[in-house]
């Protein structure tokens, strides 16, 4: 091969690795600002989260602030049925609370002195709903959802620091072929540096973005 035609390869060479250089250094930057954008995603999800976790327990806690109040005056009531005291069961009855109330007829239609079946007492049917019961179960249906969007976010974060990772190996074989003197040794790793640097955009058009 001609001194001229060494030349030429070696001018070629030269400028794909500069390209190669160039484009990685920008992918890699660009990969350490999505993974951290993904990284304080994640926070801001879980932070949401907690929040959530803290309102379903203080629903929660309403909640059983309110069943508590139920089972006492219907046990009243119950005590009045079972003394055959009218008063005291009207007494007691009057002051159920709302939600109970509805409850309460219902598992009274249900005939429970007479019908085996029927429900053991009113806070075992569905239409039992002390207040905070639903506002509960909802924050924890939402803190659910949030802890995994933060899981998710993770993972995508993980995802481009790995890329990251990549394009610093394609940096570092970029740079390395510079100090290689055998032609066919500079241009296999040019060649795989190259194919490196592909995978890695390939990956990194596939990841879903913050901007």
């Amino acid at each position: 091969m001609s001194a001229q035609t060494d030349d030429r390869a070696g001018k070629a060479r030269e400028t794909i690795i500069v390209i190669v250089l160039s484009l990685t250094a920008v992918l890699t930057a660009w990969s350490g600002f999505e993974s951290s954008k993904w990284g304080g995603n994640m926070s801001i999800n879980f932070s949401k989260a907690s929040a959530q976790r803290i309102e379903a327990s203080r629903q929660a806690t309403h909640a059983d602030a309110a069943r508590a109040i139920d089972l006492q005056i219907f046990g009243i009531y119950l005590k009045a049925v079972a003394e055959d005291d009218q008063r005291l069961a009207d007494f007691a009855q009057e002051r159920f609370t709302p939600h109970f109330e509805v409850a309460f007829k219902e598992w009274k239609s249900t005939k429970p002195l007479t019908n085996p079946s029927a429900p053991k007492s009113p806070f075992q049917l569905d239409s039992y709903l002390p207040p905070g019961s639903i506002r509960a179960a909802t924050a924890d249906e939402r803190a659910d959802a949030l802890f995994q969007e933060g899981l998710d976010d993770n993972a995508r974060g993980d995802r481009y620091t790995l890329l990251t990772v990549l394009f610093a190996l394609v940096l570092f074989f970029a740079a390395f072929t510079t100090r290689i003197e055998s032609r066919v040794l500079a241009w296999a790793l040019v060649t795989m540096t190259s194919v490196l640097m592909i995978v890695g955009i390939a990956f990194l058009a596939v990841l879903p973005k913050l901007l």
